[in-house]
């Protein structure tokens, strides 16, 4: 079979370059560095309400904003900061979400402190291990779980925003907690063979 003719999950449009590229390469791939979580809590409460593709094609336009998001800085950010991303076209100019970045910065760097990592905070809530699903059809991926429940929750008491739990489910399958690849996409088993899971 040609490259370009893998399998892959129901829900990736396959005519978007860059959507196969962020599919193959990251979507459901374990992640323990901090600053890539960050990165990917701060794509993932941007996305609320709209399409993961309106935020991945803004995505460098997000690393440029938010300091590559390195979380102490943008743990500083202040009001003129957020009126001048206000004005940034290549982010999704939206106050609210802003600011939650903001906020999330300072709650996340709370977190490393008292569990020594947010990575060691966020993989307790499957266990430190992947949760290995086994969908087949795009309708039969579920919008929130107990686990995105449980975290949703808990970090709503940590005082982050923008983390629904619909919106954690999505960091989650992103950053690989869960492995949502479906049974006949073929990442499905190479992150299982890579990571040894199954």
């Amino acid at each position: 079979m040609p490259k370009n003719m893998k399998c892959r999950c129901p829900w990736l449009d396959v005519t978007k370059p860059d959507y196969v590229k962020y599919h193959d390469e990251e979507w459901g791939v374990p992640v323990v560095d901090d600053q890539t979580l960050f990165e990917y809590l701060t794509l993932e409460s941007a996305q609320a309400g709209l399409s993961w593709y309106t935020i991945l094609v803004r995505r460098d336009g997000y690393k440029a904003a938010f300091n590559h998001f390195n979380v102490e800085e943008v743990a500083l950010f202040d009001e003129n900061n957020v009126n001048e991303l206000l004005l940034n076209d290549k982010i999704i100019r939206h106050k609210g979400k802003i600011e939650a970045t903001i906020n999330n910065a300072k709650c996340f760097i709370l977190i490393q402190q008292e569990f020594g990592s947010f990575s060691k905070y966020l993989w307790r809530f499957v266990n430190n291990r992947t949760i290995l699903n086994s969908w087949q059809n795009k309708k039969d991926y579920p919008a929130t779980t107990q686990e995105s429940d449980a975290l949703s929750k808990d970090l709503k008491k940590r005082g982050f925003k923008f983390l629904g739990s619909t919106t954690c489910y999505a960091f989650m399958q992103a950053c690989g907690m869960v492995n949502d690849h479906s049974v006949d996409c073929y990442k499905r088993t190479q992150i299982i063979n890579e990571y040894q899971q199954g």
